[in-house]
């Protein structure tokens, strides 16, 4: 009876130790291993962003994009999948945003021409990359290639791949 109990108490503290130590090649992992991360992007949509994830294996990730006579705000929907190395993963993804432009300003040798033009875009985000978690300290870098479809207010449309460069400070 005492070696029945031994082996039924044995059996529990090992799959419980086995609950709460999570297996990096699981699906169900948060493979960036940590929960929110904040920092600069470089690349033609340029500016801050914060990084909150949701689940497992889903982030929301939010920029404000920063120009000289605009601002533009992006959201996308992120899925993190591992690549099998620690602190290295890949994810996809898609969200949309909103850029607003105020004026632009163009200068020709003697004089300075003001464009006034108060335009709104709206578009559809997609997103591809690459992300590694420095494990030892706090950092995350990422590449990625964010391709937009944009519609504005003056009537035109834009489309571009947008790569970028990612430096955040996660916890």
């Amino acid at each position: 009876m005492m070696i029945c109990v031994a082996m039924t108490t044995t059996s529990f503290v090992a799959k419980a130790q086995d609950d709460i130590t999570p297996d990096i090649s699981s699906p169900a992992i948060n493979t960036a291993s940590y929960s929110t991360a904040i920092g600069l992007r470089a690349g033609e949509t340029s500016g801050l962003t914060i990084k909150q994830f949701i689940g497992s294996r889903s982030a929301l990730e939010g920029i404000l994009g920063i120009w000289p006579n605009a601002l533009s705000g992006t959201l996308l929907y992120e899925r993190y999948a591992s690549t099998g190395v620690n602190g290295l993963s890949w994810y996809y993804g898609g969200g949309g945003h909103a850029a607003f432009q105020t004026t632009r300003v163009y200068y020709y040798p003697d004089r300075y021409y003001y464009y006034r033009r108060g335009d709104v875009g709206l578009g559809v985000d997609g997103i591809l990359g690459i992300e590694y978690k420095i494990p030892p300290i706090p950092f995350a870098i990422s590449l990625d290639v964010k391709p937009y479809l944009e519609a504005n207010t003056a009537g035109g449309i834009y489309t571009s791949l947008d790569p970028g460069l990612g430096v955040k400070v996660t916890f």
